[in-house]
């Protein structure tokens, strides 16, 4: 059997708090919370810091939800430092918060954990970066760390979700 275990970036829910807020599409971020609530959508608490940084109903719902936002670990701020080592620019030095290094930290210290199960358990980034050549962003490092990247979209398709108007 598989599952997926999802680590989503605050860009796609920055985006989908942006076009398919809570108030309005309340079906779908019931869907997240069902993912949360199972524990196959997590972040790395700096997501919750870049979001906070708002004052909005994402900051709210974010607040509510803090069980998905989780601590580094030693073996994160180790990957973390081989990443900026050899992707510098993957950090913006102009942000009070980034998240990127750590939302690859967290997938890659997922991915490369030994512990044991019956499923197979794939790690993926949900993010709204897309691969553009050789730029620095999420999918360019993810891909060297051979991490799957999906967009929040990608995210309803493979988890057969749809949503329908009345």
């Amino acid at each position: 059997m598989n599952s997926n275990h999802y680590i989503i970036d605050s860009c796609s829910l920055m985006e989908l708090n942006r076009h398919i807020p809570a108030d309005v599409f309340p079906g779908v971020w019931e869907k997240i919370e069902s993912l949360i609530i199972k524990g196959l959508m997590l972040a790395p608490r700096e997501v919750l810091n870049e979001i906070m940084q708002g004052d909005d109903q994402l900051a709210k719902w974010a607040k509510n939800h803090n069980k998905m936002f989780v601590e580094p670990t030693e073996k994160q701020i180790e990957i973390v430092k081989d990443i900026l080592k050899e992707f510098p620019a993957l950090i913006k030095q102009n942000r009070k918060y980034d998240a990127d290094p750590w939302v690859i930290a967290l997938a890659v210290e997922l991915a490369t954990s030994s512990q044991q199960t019956l499923t197979h358990i794939k790690r993926v980034v949900v993010t709204e970066e897309k691969l553009r050549g050789e730029q620095i962003k999420i999918p360019l490092v993810c891909q060297k760390y051979k991490i799957d990247t999906i967009d929040i979209l990608d995210l309803f398709r493979i988890e057969g979700w749809k949503f329908y108007g009345r």
